[in-house]
């Protein structure tokens, strides 16, 4: 693996509160923190949205709330009216007024040509072009008998890629909640360069006290990357229990910064030399024995 140049940037994640079944009102909860964030000191480089955020987390709303959304590399203003969402208007302009990365959580998305409804992640520039789409590739299908039953594939279809962008402070992978399970998308991302792995996410309150930290934990280990998850905060009334809890992690394990349950902006710097150093003293990348099992980034390099 490429030896990464000293960089640092800093990271924001909203979890977000005060969302209701209302879109407008969603989206301007989600502008105003985004302005909040830009005015604190110092101001961050990259701001990450929670999971599904303008909408209910309810496998029937899905389809209602979804939008259009465009190719990667349409610019601000460029669109007629209709070609894209609302929700995916808003967030262009939360990163172009504000001048910032941002990384817009993720939104029902509404394929009308294949009638399908997509989980989706869509990042932004500084000028408000959209620089990369992930459609959640994992469906978060359970029954814990008693405790959680949910089924998005009733609603949804997982997506069929994976997902990486560049920015001047380096390379970013992305994943949607669910996706943290399966470690192949983080090594790969690893692998392809990435300095974090960052996961829009929902976890519940049955699942996030068992898994939450374990697995942001474990992904930032077995990678020696930057691991974080944006939640949505916890809302008493809704019928999906968000466990809140945003979480950064550095290449070690350590949680560098953890919110509780409430509506709070959470801040890290990341210092990707530190990748470098981690790698040197521990240097699982270059010790890994693909002559006994496969490589499963092999095709993505």
């Amino acid at each position: 693996m490429a030896s990464i140049k000293a960089k640092s940037f800093r990271l924001a994640l909203l979890q977000l509160g005060s969302l209701t079944s209302s879109k407008t009102n969603n989206i301007a909860v989600a502008k105003k923190a985004v302005v909040e964030a830009i005015n604190s000191t110092p101001k961050p480089h990259l701001i990450v949205l929670p999971e599904i955020w303008n909408s209910p987390y309810a496998v029937n709303a899905f389809r209602e709330y979804s939008e259009k959304i465009p190719q990667v590399g349409t610019k601000w203003g460029q669109l007629n009216e209709g070609e894209e969402g609302e929700t995916v208007k808003a967030m262009r302009e939360m990163a172009r007024d504000n001048q910032v990365w941002l990384i817009g959580g993720s939104i029902p998305q509404k394929d009308e040509k294949a009638d399908e409804i997509f989980n989706t992640c869509t990042v932004y520039d500084p000028e408000g072009t959209l620089v990369a789409i992930h459609q959640k590739v994992h469906l978060f299908d359970i029954d814990i008998p008693g405790r959680q039953t949910f089924k998005e594939s009733d609603t949804l279809t997982g997506g069929k890629s994976l997902t990486t962008f560049d920015t001047p402070f380096g390379k970013i992978g992305l994943g949607i909640c669910y996706d943290i399970r399966f470690p192949e998308m983080a090594t790969i991302a690893a692998r392809q360069g990435c300095v974090a792995m960052i996961y829009p996410a929902a976890f519940n309150t049955t699942t996030g006290p068992m898994h939450w930290t374990l697995l942001q934990r474990a992904r930032a280990v077995d990678n020696q990357i930057y691991v974080a998850m944006c939640s949505p905060a916890r809302h008493p009334e809704a019928s999906y229990q968000a466990y809140g809890h945003s979480l950064v992690v550095n290449p070690l394990g350590d949680v560098l910064v953890e919110a509780s349950h409430e509506p709070t902006t959470i801040y890290a710097d990341i210092d990707v030399e530190m990748l470098n150093t981690t790698r040197k003293n521990l240097p699982i990348t270059i010790q890994r024995r693909f002559d006994v099992y496969p490589d499963v980034a092999e095709k993505f390099l």
